[in-house]
């Protein structure tokens, strides 16, 4: 197996485990949102990073499905990843993004998406005998 075959890989598992525990966090983020006042405490100096991540996520998600469509010659994992980046944008670069439920649910819809297109593409890569 060639170095960048297993960079490839590499990338995908990244993007499948990040982007699967963005959309748990995006899921659970706004139920501690909820309980937090209920418990007593509070949140002070909140820092934003939804934009960063998906900025990260896009630039990663481009660059494997990229090669990987080079290798496998397949749109499969495309046709999830555009989606769900159309989502998270949607997510994080609208008025969604005011961390309530529309918000939560576009994420986690989106992250589930590219989750799914870096598992597709690994494993198109795979049947490709990469």
């Amino acid at each position: 197996m060639r170095e960048s075959d297993t960079a490839l890989r590499t990338a995908d598992r990244v993007g499948f485990a990040a982007s699967f525990v963005c959309a748990v966090h995006c899921a659970i983020v706004p139920l501690v949102l909820a309980l937090v006042p209920a418990l007593g405490l509070e949140f002070s100096g909140w820092a934003d990073i939804d934009q960063a991540f998906v900025v990260f996520a896009t630039l990663l998600g481009l660059t494997t499905m990229t090669l990987g469509y080079r290798r496998h010659r397949t749109f499969r994992a495309w046709a999830l990843l555009v989606p769900g980046l159309v989502l998270i944008w949607l997510g994080s670069f609208t008025p969604l993004h005011d961390h309530g439920w529309g918000h939560a649910a576009v994420m986690v819809l989106g992250g589930f998406a590219l989750a799914a297109a870096h598992s597709v593409n690994l494993r198109m890569a795979h049947r490709a005998g990469l």
